[in-house]
């Protein structure tokens, strides 16, 4: 492999590493706003698009339906979410810890148009979302 390739191949491979890990850090925890903004999970976020429909999943592990907000924007979609912390007694020892609680948000992007929240489903944890928008 000549030295061109070489260095081209490396490049290539740091910037997947720098995707990767950004990606990852997107995904678990992410701080929203200036330091005066509460920390809050960014859960994470399935989108399919059906001609003029666009369906999203979006992972709430413990958050009741009633503490669930959506908001259409003009820049798209924000949920926000506030998950109770586990109640634990007070003899109680945290092994591990990796479902989320406090505040979540998610803002989601979606291309320019009018949108319409045509059905909003809580279920198994995840809430459903069912928009429809200008046709693809």
């Amino acid at each position: 492999m000549d030295a061109y390739r070489r260095k081209s191949w490396m490049w290539a491979e740091a910037c997947a590493l720098l995707d990767e890990a950004e990606r990852r850090h997107r995904q678990f925890f992410e701080l929203l706003g200036g330091p005066a903004a509460q920390p809050a999970w960014e859960p994470p976020v399935n989108v399919f698009t059906d001609g003029a429909e666009v369906h999203i999943m979006i992972a709430l592990p413990g958050a009741p339906a009633e503490q669930v907000s959506v908001q259409l924007t003009p820049a798209g979609l924000q949920i926000d979410a506030l998950v109770p912390p586990p109640t634990l007694g007070v003899r109680m020892n945290i092994v591990r810890l990796e479902m989320p609680y406090g505040r979540m948000r998610r803002r989601i992007d979606l291309p320019p148009g009018r949108y319409a929240v045509i059905e909003r489903r809580h279920d198994h944890g995840c809430l459903f979302l069912r928009l429809t928008g200008p046709a693809r």
